[in-house]
């Protein structure tokens, strides 16, 4: 069976680093099984880092070691992705192009996100932006 093909948005990084009881927290656990697999690029690790290193509060009062521990282990995991095809500009946020070129050079099934509403029509691509509790309730791991 095809393991869903995905793409970690920022956001729903950071929701991940700030508590461990949420729906962001419980994706980034599963990121190394077979449910499904996660996509990255060089762009988006760096905004990854990016954003959780500038303000300590985001990341939930980590330390820069437990930061760059855990973007380690995201490049260890992931399926790292060189984009050949730039789409720009096409969404309505042009910082959010990067994830959307990612996701179609991945062939993504999903963009995990909050913030669904900047992914607007995306599903020409066949792709679906959806909010980490909705494809944890698609995968089985929650009802």
């Amino acid at each position: 069976m095809r393991r869903y093909q995905i793409v970690m948005d920022t956001n729903v990084l950071i929701a991940a680093l700030r508590s461990q009881r949420g729906a962001s927290y419980k994706l980034l656990s599963l990121i190394d099984t077979a449910k499904f697999e996660l996509n990255v690029s060089v762009p988006l690790l760096f905004e990854y880092e990016d954003v959780a290193k500038r303000d300590k509060q985001m990341a939930g009062g980590l330390s820069e070691t437990e930061i760059n521990n855990i973007l380690d282990y995201i490049c260890a995991v992931a399926h790292r992705r060189k984009i050949f095809f730039l789409w720009r500009p096409y969404l309505k946020d042009p910082k959010d192009d990067h994830v959307l070129e990612l996701a179609v050079e991945s062939q993504c099934d999903y963009i995990i996100t909050y913030n669904k509403k900047d992914f607007a029509g995306i599903e020409a691509f066949g792709i679906e932006a959806i909010t980490a509790k909705e494809f944890l309730q698609r995968i089985g791991e929650i009802p």
